[in-house]
């Protein structure tokens, strides 16, 4: 069998000892069986010399027998004494030896019996330890949890006091677990004397603001205090790592029995292992309530975010609904906020958002709810507010904001202006939906009147409108993905002799049930909602294979160019470029024959970028016509910056130039100057034969119109026009 090291050197001490003793033993037995010998021989010698005495002859010969059996005496004397004093010293030497090994005996005993108490100790240990089982529901009540886990560490331990000390940003919170019932004083006395101790040994200072909160834990086998408090304490830090948690965890008690080390080792161990989870179950149990925090607001401005201001609509319409109550919704659009991000930085448009935050708590009641619904816009519900009350507030917060100062980071002075818009439950909507719809669209009727502004939702009929929009974007993304945005083909000829030089392709729209719909009817909605990418796209791709189809058959109207047009979208994502590049090498369409239109008030936008733009794309062999021309402001000033292969003069003026003699001058002088830089006119909306004529004798170089040709689906030759 295999023993622990320091049993088996008990053992081994025990058995050597014994096994010494023992053989002392029969040494003396030995020896006291060779003097039995000598002294029995010894005897028989005496009784022969003495019988040999007695049948002496003379006297001198008795005389020598006697003194030989006298010597024999002696000689016996001298071997019992040496005997007796052997066995004095054995005596002795097994005495020490029997009295050292009952001190060994009892030692191991002692030894034994501690293995045993440790063993259980560690059992009762391990049973503490089991219960501990960390999940949701600890997590978040980790402070009851604590409570489950002290009543079987009791049973291992009978303490008085357990205590949780964490300092944090403001201050020391001390978490106080009593075990039993005791008189006031006692716990008064204790709270005092644990809170001192803990203060200093977390190093805070001594007038460190302290929160108690204490617990009573029903435990009736507690030791009861009754008479002053003379406390022992037992603790284990708490680290102060990734959790930004440090404090202290430990045991207090008062008992007059003093504890072994094993009883304070397994108490420290169970301890380090509370640590461990009371902190672990602490800075979850925080994590989890910022993440719950943050599911509902806004980290920026600690506002409710758009997720929950769904919610709490949705929620007061059913409410006000069934109470017949009112409440008003605020949609606030901050103007022109992009510029703040661009001149002072993102750190400042942040601070700005943080400040209009502050005045939307300022003018809001607590009941009331502010939210941040995206980058620069802000919504409130105004709860039982009618659309007065509201507009009162809202303007309230447009003045208020428009009157405040704010700084940059750089110290520089600006001020901020809010479109808002407002909808008021249920006079201008009766469900969540409606009202969102109404009020945005007031807000951006606030933004369209010059901002710094406040509108209330239209009248119903407009509102209808808007659901009305809102249902054909969908229809309008459905056509799109199903094809059904086709372009039709105007031609454009030149002026003089007819012939066709290009086609401009239109946006035509074809219904499930077969009509057909002008772009007039939906380009509107398309710029808003931000579908002109995908319209110019469908567009490009179907009549680059219209060509393509043109260019194989050998057909006259393959040489014929196309005139497309690019929403602004696109000049500024300059997507184009790659994509109709990668159009022309796929379907071998030549650059030479696409021209790019652009409307003049795009075109101006970024004059440095749109040149590189114009420059880029021209390199690859693309053209460009400046749409509209004349309708802007400066228009000159454009031309001279920015060269166009093409100029159309806006049809406004062309259709008026046989019944105005402005108009007539306007279109001349047009024609004039766009021939003396090196520029082709060509003249929209030609509507009749005498517009024609007209044009023809200014030196237009090419028209088109209704009088020319009408747009069909397919690029067809018309008759020519002379």
């Amino acid at each position: 069998m295999n023993y622990p090291n320091h049993l088996e050197e008990l053992r081994s001490n025990f058995v050597n000892q014994i096994s010494e003793i023992l053989e002392n033993q029969t040494r003396t037995q030995r020896y006291a069986v060779n003097n039995i010998e000598l002294t029995h021989n010894v005897s028989d010698e005496i009784i022969e010399t003495l019988q040999a005495s007695l049948n002496a002859q003379s006297f001198e010969e008795a005389k020598a027998e006697i003194e030989k059996a006298m010597h024999s005496c002696v000689r016996m004397n001298h071997s019992l004494g040496l005997l007796f004093d052997q066995y004095k010293k054995q005596q002795l030497s097994n005495r020490t030896r029997i009295q050292e090994v009952i001190v060994e005996f009892n030692h191991a005993l002692h030894t034994l019996s501690s293995v045993l108490i440790e063993k259980d100790l560690l059992e009762r240990q391990s049973k503490v330890l089991e219960s501990i089982i960390l999940s949701h529901e600890h997590v978040s009540q980790w402070k009851e949890f604590v409570q489950e886990i002290l009543l079987d560490f009791h049973s291992i331990f009978p303490f008085n006091f357990f205590y949780i000390a964490f300092a944090e940003e403001h201050g020391l919170s001390l978490y106080l677990y009593t075990l039993g019932e005791y008189k006031p004083e006692i716990l008064k006395d204790a709270r005092q004397k644990l809170s001192i101790q803990m203060i200093e040994s977390i190093g805070l200072p001594k007038d460190t603001v302290l929160d108690i909160e204490e617990f009573v834990i029903s435990c009736p086998e507690s030791s009861f205090i009754k008479t002053e408090l003379d406390i022992n304490m037992i603790s284990v830090p708490v680290a102060d790592q990734s959790t930004n948690l440090a404090g202290l965890l430990g045991v207090a008690y008062a008992s007059n029995h003093k504890i072994s080390a094993q009883e304070e080792s397994v108490i420290r161990a169970i301890l380090s292992v509370m640590v461990m989870v009371v902190g672990s179950s602490k800075a979850l149990s925080r994590t989890l309530l910022e993440l719950e925090y943050y599911s509902a607001h806004d980290p920026l401005t600690g506002l409710f975010n758009r997720r929950q201001f769904n919610e709490i609509l949705e929620y007061e319409v059913a409410r006000c609904e069934r109470h017949e109550h009112e409440f008003t919704v605020l949609m606030i659009d901050l103007d022109n906020f992009k510029d703040i991000n661009d001149s002072y930085g993102h750190p400042t448009g942040d601070s700005a958002l943080r400040s209009i935050a502050q005045i939307l708590r300022q003018y809001t009641r607590k009941d009331d709810l502010c939210a941040r619904i995206g980058g620069d816009e802000f919504a409130v519900i105004l709860i039982e507010t009618g659309a007065e009350a509201g507009q009162r507030v809202a303007d309230e917060i447009a003045n208020t904001l428009r009157d405040t100062q704010l700084f940059s980071t750089q110290g520089n002075r600006y001020h901020l202006t809010a479109s808002i818009g407002l909808s008021c439950f249920p006079h201008d909507a009766s469900s969540a939906d409606a009202l969102m719809a109404g009020v945005d669209e007031a807000m951006y009727r606030a933004k369209s009147l010059g901002k710094n502004g406040v509108c209330l939702v239209r009248a119903i009929e407009e509102r209808v409108n808007i659901r009305e929009t809102r249902s054909q974007v969908e229809d309008l993304r459905d056509a799109l993905k199903e094809s059904r945005i086709v372009p039709y083909y105007q031609s454009i000829v030149d002026c003089k002799t007819g012939e066709v030089m290009a086609f401009e392709t239109l946006a035509r729209l074809k219904t499930p049930d077969g009509e057909t719909k002008s772009a007039a009817m939906f380009i509107e909605t398309i710029e808003k909602y931000g579908l002109s990418r995908d319209l110019d796209k469908a567009i490009i791709l179907n009549s680059f294979a219209a060509k393509r189809d043109l260019i194989k058959a050998g057909a006259p109207e393959a040489k014929a160019k196309i005139f497309i047009n690019l929403s602004v979208q696109e000049i500024q994502g300059r997507g184009i470029l790659g994509f109709a590049e990668e159009l022309c090498q796929q379907m071998e369409v030549p650059p030479e024959l696409i021209v790019f239109e652009l409307l003049e008030r795009d075109a101006i936008g970024d004059m440095t970028n749109m040149r590189k733009f114009l420059n880029n794309l021209r390199s690859k062999g693309f053209s460009f016509a400046l749409d509209d021309f004349g309708s802007g402001y400066n228009s000159f000033h454009y031309l001279r910056e920015l060269h166009f292969e093409y100029v159309k003069i806006d049809g406004a003026f062309v259709r008026n130039i046989v019944a105005s003699k402005l108009d007539y001058a306007l279109v001349h002088n047009l024609s004039r100057l766009c021939q003396d830089i090196g520029m082709l006119t060509i003249a929209e909306f030609v509507e009749n034969e005498e517009i024609l004529l007209a044009l023809q004798d200014m030196g237009i170089n090419y028209v088109q119109g209704y009088h020319i040709s009408m747009p069909i689906s397919q690029m067809r030759m018309t008759e020519k026009k002379r």
